[in-house]
Order: structure tokens, then sequence, then C-alpha cells
């Protein structure tokens, strides 16, 4: 049996609080909300935490609701279970709810949070075992090795940013808020990521996510597509988020495609979603996108599947993605 470490946990009723106690934690401090990734990793070893701060007694983070302005506001402790089941996001921001439904199961959406999937620790076939399996091969350098096991004579550790969300957040261009000792900044979600397995978040380590802020749709539309060996519960090995807004005479005016779990951040292809602007969307234009975006996936041997198979899947599944922005 798996055990956690030995740590003590505290329950913050505000912000303030919560920042307080992790300035004062240091390196030694964690934020959790549902744990469904910290705990595995603190059973694995992978992260050892002293001082455990369980932010879910902290209203703001337990905000759900929709802003005046039409923008959709998100805690970071609002449970993956009551964001999809929400009425007003699977009618105007449907997209997401259909993204947070393929996270796991059931039983962990009812534990796990938005923020949490958003801070997803990056994933990789060498790094996510236990304690003994990865001393065994001695280490890897996402923690307590100094061989990346993917690449070896790489200076950089290649574990995957594997969240369904992320991708989805970034081609929507949501906004996420983070507060520290020094107050609150907004960020686009796409600059809290790092291209890096192990320094894949621009967060300081003692800021707290508070929420995120997702525009209204209006005049656009977005999809999802996602790859996995099974058909639950199983992490990304391909996600594939799309966005794309209408001009009055049905041509699209903007466009993004965000490719996940194929690099340790989320990858924007903003020449592929170039060739849309303009167009209806035809099959050409998906044909050629497509085949943009598929060179920008470059997977390696981290994640499940063969690598080139995975690669052949990215044009597949872009294409897909590009296909559900032609119904409305």
């Amino acid at each position: 049996m798996l055990r956690l470490p030995p740590h003590q946990t505290s329950f913050p009723t505000s912000i303030t609080d919560a920042v307080a106690l992790r300035v004062s934690a240091g390196a030694a401090g964690a934020y959790v909300a549902g744990g469904t990734d910290l705990y595995p990793n603190m059973k694995r070893r992978q992260q050892e935490p002293k001082r455990v701060i369980d932010v879910r007694r902290i209203p703001e983070l337990n905000r759900l609701d929709v802003a005046a302005d039409g923008t959709l506001v998100v805690g970071a402790s609002v449970t993956l279970t009551r964001f999809l089941r929400d009425a007003r996001v699977r009618a105007g921001w449907n997209v997401l709810a259909y993204a947070a439904g393929e996270i796991s199961t059931p039983l962990l959406q009812n534990m796990g949070t938005v923020g949490g999937n958003l801070l997803l620790d990056t994933r990789c076939n060498y790094y996510d075992q236990g304690y003994e399996w990865r001393k065994a091969i001695n280490f890897c350098m996402k923690k307590d090795g100094d061989t990346c096991w993917v690449a070896p004579s790489s200076p950089r550790c290649w574990a995957v940013q594997s969240s369904d969300l992320v991708p989805v957040m970034v081609a929507m261009d949501a906004r996420v808020v983070l507060a520290g000792p020094d107050g609150e900044r907004t960020i686009p979600a796409a600059a809290l990521y790092h291209d890096d397995g192990m320094a894949f978040l621009t967060k300081q380590p003692d800021e707290l996510l508070v929420r995120v802020e997702v525009p209204a749709l209006a005049d656009a539309r977005a999809s999802y597509r996602k790859v996995r060996r099974r058909g639950a519960f199983d992490f990304p090995v391909l996600g594939v988020a799309a966005w794309a807004a209408f001009d009055p005479a049905g041509r699209v005016s903007r466009a993004r495609i965000v490719l996940g779990a194929v690099g340790s951040y989320p990858k924007q292809v903003p020449d592929a979603a170039a060739v849309l602007i303009g167009g209806t969307l035809d099959d050409d234009q998906l044909d050629e996108a497509a085949r943009l975006a598929s060179k920008l996936a470059k997977p390696l041997d981290n994640t499940d599947f063969t690598i080139g198979w995975r690669k052949d899947m990215a044009a597949v599944f872009v294409r897909r993605a590009l296909e559900a922005l032609r119904r409305p």
C-alpha cells in the first residue's frame, strides 16, 4: 500500500491567510484543493511537502457565475462535476463542459477541481512510477536525478502537459487570476505555461490560482477532441482545441488552434489557424490547417502509443476539431 508521507494540513478561510501560510512554509509548502494530482504524487514521493494548505474553504475560490459583461468566472476550487453540470456553462460554454467531462472518472470529477486541472503536473512514462521503480533506474531529471530518460543527452525535461481543460482555455483566450504576497495579477491562460517539463508554470510557488475568466463565445464556436487509449479515465496523449469567430457572412474572421499533450506546454499553431481566415471552413482549408498543425506535433517516447502513430493522429484530430466548428 502506498502511504502519504508525514505532513501537516492547514485550512485557511481567506486568500490572504492561504498565501501567508504558503510563504511561511517556503519550499516545504503546497496548495491543495481536490488533491487528485498532489496526493498520488506524494504517495509516489514525487512531491513531498511538509505543510499542505487546503484552500477549499475559501469562498472566493468556490465562485461560479457569469459576470455582467458575459464573462464566465470560475473559482479555482470549483469541482469538475459542479462545473460540467452547471446549466450556464453547458448553455454558453458547452465545449468546456465537454472537456471537463473527458477528465478521469465521475468519482474523481467529484473531487478534482478546475484549478487543479489547469495546474496539473506534467507527465512522463519514466516519472509517473512508484518510488522503487524510479530508484531502480536511478531516478530522472524531474525528481531526484540528473538524466531525462526520454532524451538522455538533453539538458531539459520533456514531461508533457496533459490537461484536458488547458488547450480549450488557451484557445478561448481565457485569463487566470493569481494572488501572491504582492496582491493579485491577471495573465492570459497561455502565459501560465513554460515549455519545460520541470518548470512548467510561470506562477510563482507562493502564488495561489484564484479564478479563471472565460470570455463569452458570442459570434465564435469552439471544439475539443482527445486521443487516449481507453474510452474513459485516461489522460490525453493528444488534445486538440479549436476556436473560430465568424463574420455576418459566415466567414472566419479569427481563429486559434491549440495542441495539448504533445509538449510541456499547450502549443498554439498560428500558421494553421491563419489558413482559415476569410474562408468558410471548406475541405481544402481544413486539410491544409491539419497538415500545418501536425508539423508541431513531435511526440517523444514519454506517453502511450507509438511515436509515429501519435504524430499521424495529430492531423486527423485537428481536422475533426475543425469539422466540428462547421456546425453552429
